[in-house]
C-alpha cells in the first residue's frame, strides 16, 4: 500500500509557487503563505509542489519605504535559509528597470521547462541560478509555475488602472493565482464581480489561513521609525540585518541581539580597525557592534554612547564577552591649567583605569 501511495504521489502534476513583491522586510508570514500552500496542495493530492520562490521588485518601482534591493535581498536570504525548499531569485533586481508581474513569471517558468529539457551543459558549468529548485530532472513533464499571494493582491485587480487586463488576463490563464485569505474574507466576491477572473477561475486556488497574522512590511517600518521594538515580529537574523545596516530609520543605539551569523562577519571587520583601542576581557577577538561600524557603512573607527561627541583620550573598555552588552566609554582629559590638583586628579583617573585593564 505504501509504494501505491508513493508512485502515485509521484505521478501528481508538478507545480512551483513563486511571490513577487517588495518583501521591505520579508516577515514570517511571507514564508507562511509558501507553507499554507504546499500543505493545501499536498494533503488533498492534487499537486506536487517542488519549490517556492521569491522574486522582489526592482528598486525603480519606487514605493515609499522601500530599502535598496541588495539589502532586500541580503534579508530574504537571511529569513529563507532554514528553508529546504523557499529560495531566493534576483533575476528582477537585476533587470535595466521594473519588471510586470507578468514578465517575471514568463521569465521563470520559461526557465524551468527549459532546463528540465536541456542537455544539462550549464549544470555541469556551474551556471545554474540558486533560485532553480532541486530535482527537476527526475522527471521530464512540464511544470506550472503559479503566482502566490494574498487576498488584497487579488483585491487590487479591481483598482483602476493599477493592472492591465491584458496582464491580469495572461496572469489567470497561462500560469494561475494561488491566493491565501483570511478567514472572514471574502475572496470569491472580487472574482465573482471581475469578468476576467470569474472566465477563469478554475486556475484560482483559494485558500483560508486559519492563524491569522496581521503583521505586515508596512507596520514592521512604522515601529521601526519610532524606535519601539519589532522583537519576535521578525527573523532574528533578519532584525540584526537591520539594525546594523539602520535600515528604515531604525533608531535604537545599540545591537542587542544575541545572534551573530558567522557570514555577517560585521565584528571581525570592525576588530581590524580598532586593535590598538579596544581592550577585551579573556582574550577575545570580537567586540559587540554599533550601527556605524557596518562594512558599508563605516566612516570612523570608534563607537560612541549615544551619538556623543569624541573627546580627546577617549577609551572603550568592554566590561563582559556576551552578546547584548553596551560599550562603557571613559573619557579622561586634562586641563591645562597648571594646577597640581589637576594634575593628580588626571593621575588617579589614569591609575583607575589601570587597574580596570588588568581586571
Amino acid at each position: 500500500m505504501s509504494g501505491f501511495i508513493e508512485e502515485k504521489t509521484c505521478m501528481l502534476p508538478r507545480i512551483a509557487l513563486i511571490a513577487c513583491g517588495c518583501f521591505s522586510p520579508p516577515t514570517p508570514m511571507h514564508l507562511r503563505l509558501f507553507e499554507i500552500a504546499r500543505d493545501y496542495f499536498e494533503l488533498r493530492g492534487t499537486h506536487k509542489v517542488v519549490g517556492g520562490i521569491i522574486s522582489p521588485t526592482h528598486d525603480s518601482y519606487g514605493k515609499k519605504g522601500l530599502a535598496p534591493s541588495i539589502d532586500r535581498c541580503a534579508m530574504i536570504k537571511l529569513a529563507v535559509q532554514t528553508s529546504t525548499w523557499i529560495r531566493l531569485s534576483d533575476w528582477e533586481v537585476h533587470q535595466p528597470q521594473w519588471m510586470r508581474t507578468q514578465s517575471v513569471l514568463q521569465h521563470h517558468q520559461n526557465y524551468l521547462n527549459n532546463y528540465i529539457n536541456s542537455p544539462g551543459d550549464e549544470e555541469q558549468n556551474g551556471l545554474l541560478p540558486g533560485w532553480l529548485p532541486l530535482g527537476l530532472r527526475e522527471r521530464r513533464d512540464p511544470i506550472s509555475l503559479k503566482l502566490l499571494c494574498g487576498a488584497d493582491l487579488l483585491e487590487s485587480f479591481a483598482v483602476p488602472g493599477l493592472w492591465a487586463n491584458e496582464d491580469i488576463e495572461e496572469i489567470v490563464a497561462n500560469h494561475g493565482l494561488v491566493v491565501i485569505s483570511r478567514c472572514g474574507s471574502n475572496p470569491e466576491k472580487f472574482i465573482f464581480e471581475s469578468d476576467i477572473l470569474t472566465k477563469y477561475q478554475r486556475n484560482i486556488t483559494l485558500i483560508t489561513n486559519w492563524v491569522p497574522n496581521e503583521v505586515s512590511s508596512s507596520l514592521v517600518r512604522r515601529l521601526l521609525n519610532r524606535g519601539e521594538s519589532v522583537k519576535y515580529l521578525l527573523d532574528d537574523l533578519v532584525l540584526s540585518y537591520i539594525n546594523r545596516q539602520g535600515l528604515y530609520n531604525v533608531k535604537s543605539k545599540y545591537i542587542t541581539d544575541a545572534v551573530r551569523p558567522n557570514h555577517l562577519n560585521f565584528n571581525r571587520v570592525y576588530m581590524d580597525n580598532n586593535k590598538n583601542s579596544v581592550k577585551l576581557d579573556n582574550d577575545q577577538s570580537e567586540q559587540l557592534m554599533d550601527e556605524s561600524d557596518s562594512p558599508l557603512r563605516q566612516q570612523t573607527t570608534r563607537v560612541f554612547c549615544c551619538g556623543e561627541t569624541p573627546r580627546a583620550n577617549t577609551k572603550l573598555l568592554l566590561n563582559r564577552s556576551g552578546p547584548g552588552q553596551a560599550v562603557q566609554v571613559i573619557t579622561v582629559q586634562a586641563k591645562d591649567n597648571g594646577s597640581n590638583d589637576a594634575l593628580e586628579q588626571t593621575q588617579a583617573k589614569k591609575q583607575k583605569i589601570a587597574q580596570v585593564q588588568q581586571v
